[in-house]
């Protein structure tokens, strides 16, 4: 069977969004971007393959951290606009050590550190 990456809908810089999602627990770990190459990188390879803005550059996710993400499931929304990807983490996802990019809650009108950076 054949996935056709030209299928899926690019913004005008050729990216998609891509939540990563922890494909055990459920939980969202992060969201990067992905083009058509990414993705098919990441199908062709199971090691999920980001495209970095700022560097222009694909960014294969713990490359170079060793926090490394192994695709399990890739999921299209009905949209065709953004992908889910349901992983199988290797150490912190986010850049700052910690499990999942989402650990800031905004409650009462300010902001809560919900998550500490795990310990190296």
């Amino acid at each position: 069977m054949y996935f056709d990456t030209a299928s899926l809908t690019y913004d005008a810089r050729g990216l998609i969004p891509a939540i990563a999602q922890d494909a055990h627990s459920g939980e969202v770990l992060m969201m990067a971007w992905m083009n058509a190459d990414a993705v098919a990188l990441t199908l062709q390879t199971g090691r999920v393959t980001y495209w970095s803005r700022s560097r222009q550059a694909f960014w294969i996710k713990g490359e170079t951290s060793g926090h490394t993400q192994r695709l399990i499931e890739l999921r299209v929304d009905c949209d065709r606009d953004c992908l889910l990807l349901k992983i199988e983490q290797v150490g912190p996802a986010c850049h700052t050590n910690r499990r999942s990019c989402f650990y800031t809650v905004v409650e009462e009108g300010g902001e809560k550190v919900v998550m500490a950076p795990e310990a190296d």
